[in-house]
Order: C-alpha cells, then sequence, then structure tokens
C-alpha cells in the first residue's frame, strides 16, 4: 500500500491521485437486483481514488435512467467538484478531509462552491446535492448526525436501504410494519436506523449497543437545544427493540442499557463537589459503615442530607472550613438556612422536613462519638454535636401533625370509596363493550353505541395477534362530532384501574408490593383444623424484608383470576415472564409472571409506578369527586392502604391482626394509619353506656329510700363551712378529720378574706405559745395547718387579681316551651 502526505488539485477525475490505495486493494462492491451493493469496509474506501469513486456512480439506485444524460452528467460534475474541493483541505483521507474542511458542520460550504461554479445558482446547487448523496451512498463521506438533520436531500435514506446490505433492510423494514402499533411510525424508525448505518458506516447487524447510545445522546441534545425531539427519542427505543433482531446489543430494551443501577458511595458523596479531603473521606467511610444496614433509597437520602445539605452547604457559606466542630455562630447560621428553601426566583419557603435533617445531623455526631471508642481511627472526628436537644423540640409536634393530616386526608376519601368503586366498575364494562362492538366490524363499517354512530378505522399493518393486549390502535370515528377515538387504549387503561383499584382496596399493600406481585405468589394453604384449603396471597419482601401472607377473599379471588385470563389471552395460553426494574433499590430482578404488566410496543413491562397513578387520576377525574377545598379529589396508591387499615379496624378487625397484615413491625405504626371517625367514637361510648350496667352491681341502679334520699339532700346542706363550701363527693369519707383549713376540697369564699386573716394570726400566736411550754407535737400541727392557711390566702389573692368581669359561655338560653332564642337574648355568664 502506497500513500502520499500531499494533494493537488487534479485537472479532472482521471488526473486525480490524491491518496489511495492500490487497485487490487480496492473493496469488493456486489450488485443486488441491479443497484451497486457497498460492503460496510469505509475504512478502506477512504482511500480510493476520485476517478474511481466516481466509476461507482452508475451503478448506484440515483443514477438516472438512461436516456437523461444531462441528469447523469449533473450528478458527475457534482461529484466531482466536491472531491476537487475536498483535495484542498488537510487529512489523511476523505472523511478526514471532509471533518477538516467544516462541511461537517452544514451546508453553508455549498454556496461557496454554486458562486465558484460559474453555471445558474439552481443548475449548480442540483448538481452538488446530487454528488454529495452520491459520495454518501458509495461511504466515501460519513456525515454527522447534525449534518445529517439538516441535509434536505429527496429520498437519500430509502436509496441507502437499497445500497447498505439490502438483504437486511428489507427484513428489518418489514418487521418494522409488522410491529407498528401507531400505523405510521415505523418510518421513523427507519430513517433513525439508516441515520446510524450511514453515520457509522456499519451495516444494520454491524450496529453495537454504542453506536445507538451515541445517537441517543445527539438526540437529547438537540432536544435540549430545540425542546424538540421527543418523538426522535421514542422511535429510538422501538429502533433498539428492532436492531435486537439482528444483533446482540448487551439488553433487552434502550431503557435497560441507560440505567445506571446503584452508584457507589463515593460516586454520591462526589456529586456534591467537597472541596476539603479529609472531611470528604470520612463521609465516604462513615456512609459505607451504615449501607449494609439500609435499603438503598434510604442510603441515598442519608447521603444527600450529611454530604449535600450540611457540610456542601458549609463549604459553600463558610469558605475554607475543614473541622466538624462547628463554632456556635456557624452551627447556628447552618440551623437557620436548612429551615428554609430558596426557589429559582430568589424567595423562599419554608422546608418541612429539616427536622429530619437535624435527626440525623444529631446521629451522624453521635455515631462518631460511639464509635471512636471502639475504633481508634475515628477518635479525630469525636467532637461535641452542633444540634442540641431544644433543637428538635418540635419533632413531636411536628409528626403529630402530620399523623393528623394524614388521618383527615382518609377521612376525606374514605367516603368516596364506593363511588369511586361503582365508577370504575363501570367504566370498565363500557369501554370492554365498546371494544367489542368496535372489533367485530371490518374497517370502515359503522356500528351504535350508546347513542352514537361510529366508522370502525385501523391502519392497515396492523396485527391483532401481536398487540392483542398492548395499545392497540383499534381507532372508531364518531360520525357525529368527527371525534376519533383510542378504543384500544381506552379498553386497556379501563381495565387495569379497575384492577389496580380492586386488589388495592383488598390487599392494603404498597405500591411496590403490588408490581410485585406474581402469579407465582398465589398459594393454596390447608388449614389445620377443617382441611379446608383457602387461598392466600404471598407478599415479598418489601420495605420491611418480612414476607407475609394474606388470606385472598372471593372478591379479590374473582379479580386475580380476571387478570391471568387476560395474560393468558394475551400470551397464548401462558403468563410472560417479565423482569421489573425497582426504582428504590436501582436493580432489575428476575424474569417472573408478574401480574400487573402489559405490552405498550415490542416487550412485556411490569407497569411504572407512574402509570399506575395516571391510571388512578384518570378515574377519579370521571367521578367527579372534590375534597374539602372544591378541587378534584386526589389519591394515591397509599391512601388506599390507610384506607383499608381503618376500614379494617372500624369494622372489628384486632389492630394487632391489621398490623401484621399490613407488614408493620409496631403497633404505633399501624395506629398512625387508622383514622377513626368522631361518630365510631361516640357509637362505642354509647355502647359502654347502655351496657355498663352490666358491669356494676344490680343493687347500685335501685330506686333509694326516703332515709337515703335524706341522707343525700343533708350532704349538701352540710357543705357549708366557714371559709367556703366543701366539695368532697357524698358517700366518700372526710380524709383531714374535718380539719377543712388544710383540705384540698375547701372551696374559699372571697368573702371570708378577712376571717382566714384573722386565722393565720391566731395560729402564730398559739405557736408561739406553744413554744414557750415546750410542746413538740403542737408546734408540728400547728405550722402544717399555719402553711395550708397562709397556701389559701396566697391563691385567693391571686384570683382576686385576675379580671372578675363575667367571662361568655356561649350557651343559648332555651326557654321552658323549648323555642329557640331570641337575637336579644343574652347567654348565661360565670365568674
Amino acid at each position: 500500500m502506497t500513500t502520499s502526505t500531499t494533494s493537488t488539485t487534479p485537472a479532472g477525475p482521471a488526473a486525480h491521485t490524491a491518496p489511495g490505495v492500490a487497485r487490487r486493494g480496492r473493496p469488493t462492491s456486489h450488485r443486488h437486483d441491479g443497484v451497486l451493493e457497498i460492503p460496510a469496509a469505509p475504512g478502506e474506501r477512504d482511500q480510493m481514488p476520485a476517478a474511481e469513486i466516481l466509476q461507482l456512480f452508475p451503478a448506484l439506485p440515483n443514477w438516472p435512467p438512461a436516456g437523461q444524460s444531462g441528469g447523469r452528467a449533473r450528478i458527475t460534475a457534482g461529484g466531482r467538484a466536491i472531491l476537487e474541493w475536498l483535495a484542498t483541505h488537510e487529512g489523511d483521507g476523505w472523511q478526514e478531509r471532509w471533518v477538516s474542511s467544516g462541511a461537517d458542520r452544514g451546508m453553508e460550504w455549498v454556496g461557496d462552491l454554486v458562486r465558484a461554479d460559474g453555471r445558474g445558482e439552481k443548475t449548480a446547487r442540483a448538481s452538488l446535492v446530487s454528488g454529495l448523496t452520491s459520495l454518501i451512498l458509495c461511504r466515501i463521506i460519513r456525515p454527522s448526525y447534525d449534518f445529517l438533520n439538516a441535509y434536505k436531500a429527496a429520498r437519500l435514506f430509502s436509496h441507502a436501504r437499497q445500497v447498505f446490505c439490502p438483504r437486511l433492510f428489507a427484513r428489518l423494514t418489514t418487521r418494522a410494519r409488522e410491529t407498528d402499533a401507531r400505523g405510521a411510525r415505523h418510518r421513523a424508525v427507519l430513517v433513525t436506523i439508516t441515520k446510524m448505518v450511514i453515520h457509522t458506516g456499519r451495516d444494520v447487524d454491524q450496529l453495537t449497543a454504542a453506536d445507538v447510545l451515541t445517537y441517543r445522546a445527539w438526540a437529547m441534545a438537540r432536544q435540549d437545544a430545540t425542546r424538540h425531539g421527543s418523538y426522535t427519542t421514542h422511535s429510538l427505543r422501538q429502533a433498539w427493540a428492532l436492531l435486537g433482531e439482528f444483533t446482540d446489543l448487551g439488553h433487552r430494551s434502550l431503557t435497560d442499557a441507560v440505567r445506571t443501577g446503584q452508584h457507589t458511595t463515593a460516586e454520591l458523596v462526589d456529586r456534591h463537589q467537597l472541596r476539603c479531603r479529609p472531611v470528604r473521606d470520612m463521609l465516604v467511610r462513615y456512609l459505607d459503615e451504615r449501607r449494609p444496614g439500609m435499603d438503598y433509597s434510604s442510603f441515598t437520602s442519608l447521603a444527600t442530607m450529611i454530604a449535600g445539605r450540611f457540610w456542601a452547604d458549609l463549604e459553600l457559606h463558610h469558605p475554607g472550613i475543614d473541622n466538624l466542630h462547628l463554632p456556635h455562630e456557624v452551627a447556628e447560621a447552618w440551623k437557620q438556612r436548612i429551615r428554609t428553601i430558596t426557589n429559582e426566583d430568589g424567595t423562599t419557603r419554608p422546608r418541612q422536613n429539616f427536622h429530619s435533617v437535624m435527626l440525623n445531623i444529631r446521629a451522624f455526631y453521635r455515631d462518631l462519638q460511639e464509635w471512636s471508642l471502639e475504633d481508634p481511627g475515628w477518635a479525630a472526628w469525636n467532637v461535641p454535636s452542633p444540634i442540641r436537644r431544644s433543637d428538635l423540640a418540635g419533632v413531636g409536634k411536628t409528626r403529630r401533625r402530620v399523623t393528623a393530616q394524614m388521618h383527615q386526608r382518609t377521612r376525606e376519601r374514605l367516603p368516596h370509596l364506593p363511588a369511586l368503586v361503582e365508577t370504575v366498575e363501570r367504566h370498565k364494562a363500557e369501554q370492554a363493550s365498546f371494544h367489542t362492538k368496535a372489533n367485530s366490524v371490518d374497517t370502515g363499517q359503522t356500528f351504535e353505541h350508546k347513542g352514537h354512530t361510529y366508522r370502525r378505522i385501523v391502519p392497515a399493518n396492523y396485527t391483532t395477534a401481536y398487540y392483542r393486549d398492548s395499545v392497540a390502535p383499534l381507532k372508531a370515528l364518531d360520525i357525529a362530532t368527527g371525534d376519533v377515538i383510542d378504543v384500544g387504549r381506552a379498553e386497556h387503561e379501563a381495565f387495569w384501574a379497575w384492577a389496580v383499584i380492586e386488589v388495592l382496596r383488598h390487599t392494603g399493600v404498597r405500591i411496590e408490593e403490588l408490581l410485585e406481585l406474581t402469579h407465582l405468589g398465589i398459594v393454596s394453604y390447608q388449614l389445620p383444623d377443617t382441611n379446608e384449603v383457602v387461598p392466600m396471597l404471598q407478599i415479598v419482601p418489601s420495605k420491611t424484608n418480612e414476607e407475609r401472607l394474606l388470606l385472598v377473599s372471593p372478591e379479590l379471588a374473582s379479580v386475580l383470576a380476571t387478570i391471568l385470563s387476560r395474560l393468558r389471552t394475551a400470551n397464548n395460553g401462558t403468563i410472560p415472564l417479565t423482569p421489573r426494574y425497582d426504582l428504590a433499590e436501582r436493580v432489575t430482578g428476575p424474569a417472573l409472571p408478574h401480574l400487573f404488566q402489559h405490552r405498550p410496543n415490542f416487550h412485556w413491562e411490569v407497569f411504572s409506578p407512574r402509570t399506575i397513578q395516571k391510571l388512578l387520576t384518570q378515574t377519579l377525574e370521571l367521578t367527579g369527586l372534590t375534597d374539602a377545598t372544591g378541587a378534584p379529589l386526589h389519591c394515591t396508591p397509599h391512601d388506599f392502604r390507610r384506607m383499608f387499615a381503618t376500614d379494617a379496624v372500624t369494622g372489628g378487625l384486632p389492630i394487632h391482626i391489621t398490623a401484621r397484615l399490613l407488614g408493620h413491625t409496631s403497633l404505633n405504626t399501624t395506629q398512625a394509619y387508622t383514622a377513626v371517625f368522631d361518630e365510631e367514637l361516640v357509637r362505642n361510648y354509647r355502647s359502654f353506656l347502655d351496657n355498663r350496667r352490666n358491669l356494676r352491681p344490680e343493687a347500685e341502679y335501685r330506686e333509694p329510700t326516703d332515709q337515703e334520699w335524706r341522707e343525700f339532700n343533708n350532704h349538701f346542706q352540710l357543705r357549708k363551712l366557714e371559709l367556703g363550701e366543701c366539695a368532697r363527693p357524698y358517700n366518700t369519707p372526710c380524709k383531714h378529720e374535718h380539719a377543712c383549713i388544710r383540705c384540698p376540697s375547701l372551696h374559699l369564699d372571697h368573702r371570708a378574706k378577712p376571717r382566714l386573716t384573722e386565722i393565720i394570726h391566731n395560729l402564730r400566736h398559739r405557736i408561739q405559745e406553744a413554744k414557750l411550754n415546750n410542746w413538740p407535737g403542737e408546734i408540728k400541727g400547728l405550722e402544717t395547718s399555719l402553711h395550708a392557711a397562709t397556701t389559701k390566702l396566697t391563691t385567693l389573692n391571686r384570683l382576686q387579681k385576675q379580671q372578675t368581669q363575667p367571662i361568655n359561655l356561649g350557651i343559648p338560653t332555651i326557654t321552658n316551651n323549648q323555642q329557640p332564642p331570641h337575637h336579644h337574648t343574652q347567654p348565661p355568664t360565670t365568674h
């Protein structure tokens, strides 16, 4: 192979001897159905002389037929002009010259060649575009994605599919049409794959995952720059699925390929770009110690609090800080900042979980103090904590407020649950009937549904067998209004909304537990006493890592059977095996027969939490329900868990059994979930009052005798005392043996103050007399009475200093005839 380090502008195509290879080293081209097939060997073709390149043009699909010599000359002249212009630029080969010339950045250079051509602008531009298309088809030039996006040459991509391994592209095109759920999206998918083939110089079966990810990075950058491109990225996901049938890309889907999984502790800490290296290393070491005992979601939250909201914030506001022993003013300033969140516009709002941040920072310091006692390596970080106990004074109040809010939220939604269930069942039945009628007629025929006339419209390339359970493009046109209804999607969403609501309200499972339900989790259990076999639903370990079994009620069994029947029908009699990606743990589980899965495009996928919430929101919109503020009622999957707990407890299920059903390790957690209604408390208390006679001796409920009634009346007559009234309950002994001055049951009369003062004066004289006569027992008793009398006088003085105006209790006056009081009637008052 002979190469040259310099290049000159040739006089013509035959004379061009720019860097090239010997003829015996040229790549071999093939003809397929009369069209030149260029193999994927751009590295060798990159060194071909210009004359040999131009000799490839007549076999390309864009070459004009015989009799159009002008068109052929135009393509040849355009290709020659571009090659001559590229030969004036530095580079080892045509591709390097293409890049170094700046032509890959846009079409501005075409204008310069048009002006230098001397022919008419329109003719010259058409010649250059046709020549450039031929060079791309010959794989002499591999333009960037930016250039291909801006290049407006007609039929470039269709011609490329005829040149670059056309047999594979023919199979790919057929498969794209068969699996197109939208009717026309396969064209965008084919264009996406063709762009990758043109840019990389590889055939379809040679493309790699890196090639697809490179295109994705370009598409996302373009989307960010132009606010457009979501359609491109969606087509790329379908392109990945198609390419996976022709080459091994390493992952089942593009979504799986771009998932990063769990980050290392160092990566989580380095997100915050900490400047102090010793502190950064210490935080990584500390978090590594905590990580084994936490789930990934909680661990990332802890890393964000300690490394981000604590230390990164300190470095931002106090540059140069390098010690955990914070000065008082630094710690106080941080505590004030953590209470608020700064918005993008510079405004602030209160931080709802600032107590949680302080608790974690306090625990962080206490861990370092405890660990330093066992490991001297932590001793350097054993410093006082900046979070005092007084800083956490409002934690209990905040938790009670959150619990009260959850209870109020449950009280608002539980009464609406029957209406929601009725709506979702009716909507499911209506959409199933609509789908059956639309599917029973041929394309273009009309049918009736609920008083409306529809015409079925469906893409010709739709295959019912492949998309039986997916969001099928079964559409109907409302003849009266002209609205197009996606019947397949509507039926799909109505069914799964019903399934989600039914399973949530009958089980009370968490959202992640719902999505982890599989066919393997439906098991049978034989009762030991009766040998009866009952169905059970196995809930795999989730938040608390505790497995549990739920008894399947007849209603729940019917729901599960309907789900299984639908999945089997859509997958030729079997439940699809589908892996599930755990968003919290950032891991992909094994392929299992999940219950909540569907096939939106090419593969079966487990529903995402976002899709579940979307289904709930759409169903609630159909009900028209509103909350206390008049806004549309909003429910989350966790609201059904709280409603399940509340309904179970109010229905008589013991709370410890409810805790086992919910998977709670503490009854306090279950009590926070159960929002017992006020009327339930009233009903239970009334039931207690009605049954209290069964708990007390019957003799206490007999009619009193005359003697007992006189004693009762005499008791209240004898309450009048020297200094006030005795508040001792009826039929109870006097504990102070009528030494009323010492008794707390004595209610003083403010008019007895002079008498009380006289008694205190007398007690002091009697104490002096007892001391003179050496009566120690008398002294002790008199001093006790003096202390009690002095305390009562102090209390009486304090009460007299308070406002003596009457207090309005707001109780209306009820007349003897039980008529409502008039507006001028004054309510009773008390002092």
